[in-house]
């Protein structure tokens, strides 16, 4: 398939993601599957996630790029992160000669990887973590493959992006229903205390927050526990 071809092919399919994968991991282990499907000898691939909870690897195809990925954040040195720090493509022809990363570089030959190209994902002025394919042997890499994951990478980095916002709505739209059970809860107590005692709104809220001691999440018990009382004497 001629090169132009074989790119759009690769565009089309990652995008299409976007419409089909509920989870980051699941999405990202199908980029990585079509990674090692395309660049020819391709012994490994994965993806480095970069973000405040710290750094991990994603969609990996293999547990050996779980290990070399995983000795990467330990050792704090490797492609991966210098192709995020960089925000560049970072190939390495073979880690038994290659001197950058002394200390992973042994450790992943003894895995049997001997060489690597990584491309960021960079989405606007972040970098969200790092595409990766490892190789069995040394050298390889071609100006083709190159191009293969740099288009993956920019592809990897709108289908987290993207992915990562369905996400975070959702967990969004989970935090607005607890709030709302939880002030719903915290209305039927007042409701109660006011039937039961004969008091005012503000002095139900008051006696709410007094067996609270003015936390919220021991509000939302205090309350529950008020509702629950009432629901038992109707028994």
């Amino acid at each position: 398939m001629p090169l132009a071809d074989e790119l759009s092919v690769v565009s089309a399919r990652v995008s299409g993601l976007l419409l089909s994968e509920e989870t980051v991991a699941a999405a990202l282990g199908l980029v990585s599957s079509l990674l090692l499907e395309t660049v020819p000898e391709a012994a490994g691939a994965g993806v480095t996630i970069v973000d405040r909870s710290g750094r991990r690897t994603s969609g990996a195809t293999d547990p050996r790029v779980e290990r070399a990925d995983a000795l990467q954040y330990e050792l704090d040195e490797g492609p991966c992160l210098a192709a995020v720090a960089g925000r560049t493509l970072v190939r390495v022809e073979d880690l038994r000669t290659d001197g950058r990363w002394p200390r992973w570089a042994a450790a992943a030959v003894d895995l049997g990887l001997v060489s690597c190209a990584s491309a960021p994902l960079v989405a606007g002025d972040r970098a969200l973590g790092a595409l990766k394919v490892y190789r069995g042997g040394a050298g390889g890499f071609t100006a083709h493959d190159a191009r293969v994951l740099t288009l993956s990478a920019a592809q990897a980095a709108l289908l987290v992006t993207h992915v990562t916002a369905r996400e975070r709505a959702r967990r969004a739209s989970d935090d607005l229903r607890r709030a709302v059970a939880a002030r719903d809860v915290v209305s039927t107590a007042k409701g109660v205390l006011m039937a039961r005692h004969g008091i005012g709104e503000e002095t139900a809220l008051a006696m709410l927050l007094s067996r609270s001691g003015g936390d919220a999440g021991t509000l939302r018990q205090a309350a529950r526990a008020v509702v629950d009382s009432a629901v038992r004497r109707l028994r």
